[in-house]
């Protein structure tokens, strides 16, 4: 039996040499892979449109319950006020106006990542760094670099591919802590006749947020522990070689919450997004557009997304467009 400690802290479990992009698109650079989708990579996604069918992947915003909205534990739901309506006219809050025109507002709190959303590459970090080597210092109060703005400004575009983990494994959903790998992946996307290729933007499917509709608000947050990738060095190098820029799940963090080895949490927060500079997209609604995709067998598709250029922030909500 080996005497070499466990590893306890991300810089110990990733090491000191972990696969990194840093500089690979310059000193400056805030969106990381998804600068691999170039011109040609949005036409191969445009390539994949057959029937002309339009999912949206966002989840509701603002359905009105408190237990309404899946988040990471920590936070809460959005909290949307009316500002203005016709009860205002009606209890004599506001005065009738000259012309007779009513209107309604209104306005909302909410955390930037609760909804669907796109991390901002700057949204978690060890050793003191962010994506492409930005000192940690530059999070303080708002990101100055690596934030979710350049993302939105520049656009998600490119050929999308549906990796049903769930359906491939036999299940509605998986299970509190089922991990996959790359291999399992690869395996699921055999399985439904098509292969992953250099750059696709992978959507995963767990059957995850489906389970959240489907039972008591307690039990989906007892024990919390998404299913998800689990992190292996062979898993982001594989990532790194197939140069993905995105990938986008049905997941509240994209991965597995917590390794059952080390105990270390949301490692490929750091692994892919950190390091590599791969984009996370998380909380997208994907059943009905796996049900299209089994029924006809297709699961590539032109994808795009866009989250909100919100200057500074760690994140965003965003509602992706599918188009078969």
């Amino acid at each position: 039996m080996s005497d070499k400690p466990m590893p306890r802290t991300m810089a110990e479990l990733l090491g000191d040499a972990p696969a990194l992009n840093w500089g690979k698109w310059g000193p400056d650079d805030e969106v990381g892979s998804l600068n691999y989708l170039d011109s040609a990579q949005i036409l191969r996604g445009v390539a994949s449109v057959r029937s002309g069918e339009v999912f949206t992947l966002q989840v509701q915003i603002g359905p009105g319950r408190s237990d309404s909205e899946p988040v990471w534990p920590d936070r809460t739901p959005s909290v949307r006020t009316q500002t203005m309506d016709e009860g205002f006219w009606l209890s004599g809050r506001v005065p009738e106006t000259h012309d007779g025109r009513h209107w309604a507002d209104d306005k909302i709190e909410m955390f930037l990542q609760g909804s669907t959303q796109y991390d901002a590459l700057g949204h978690c970090w060890y050793d003191g760094h962010l994506w492409n080597g930005y000192d940690a210092s530059l999070s303080i109060g708002g990101l100055a670099k690596a934030s979710v703005l350049p993302i939105g400004e520049r656009g998600v575009v490119g050929r999308g591919v549906l990796i049903d983990m769930a359906r491939h494994r036999g299940k509605k959903s998986l299970d509190k802590g089922e991990s996959f790998t790359h291999v399992d992946l690869m395996d699921a996307a055999h399985a439904q006749g098509i292969e992953i290729e250099k750059r696709d933007i992978l959507l995963i499917r767990t059957g995850w947020l489906s389970r959240y509709y489907a039972i008591p608000h307690e039990e989906f947050y007892a024990d919390w522990n998404e299913p998800g990738l689990r992190y292996s060095r062979e898993l982001v190098e594989w990532f790194q070689e197939m140069e993905i820029p995105n990938i986008a799940t049905d997941t509240v963090a994209a991965e597995q919450s917590v390794d059952p080895v080390t105990g270390v949490s949301l490692i490929l927060h750091c692994a892919l997004m950190r390091n590599l500079g791969v984009a996370l997209t998380e909380i997208c609604w994907l059943d009905d557009l796996a049900e299209a995709c089994a029924r006809d067998g297709r699961w590539s598709f032109l994808y795009t997304a866009a989250p909100l250029k919100v200057v500074g922030a760690s994140g965003a909500p965003v509602n992706p467009i599918v188009v078969r």
